[in-house]
């Protein structure tokens, strides 16, 4: 599995939390990859547009 559907897999189950829980946990993510700009998203950031 393409680290692009992985990511897209998490985000749709993250989605699914986000409407079951009040708490907005995607944003609360986001939040995390601004400030603290974690290797992993770089990563995916430049397999994404490297293609």
């Amino acid at each position: 599995m393409t680290l692009k559907t992985q990511f897209l897999i998490g985000l749709a189950c993250l989605c699914i939390v986000d409407a079951v829980i009040p708490i907005p946990v995607v944003g609360l993510i986001l939040i995390f990859v601004i400030l603290q700009r974690p290797p992993w998203f770089q990563k995916f950031v430049g397999e994404l547009y490297e293609a």
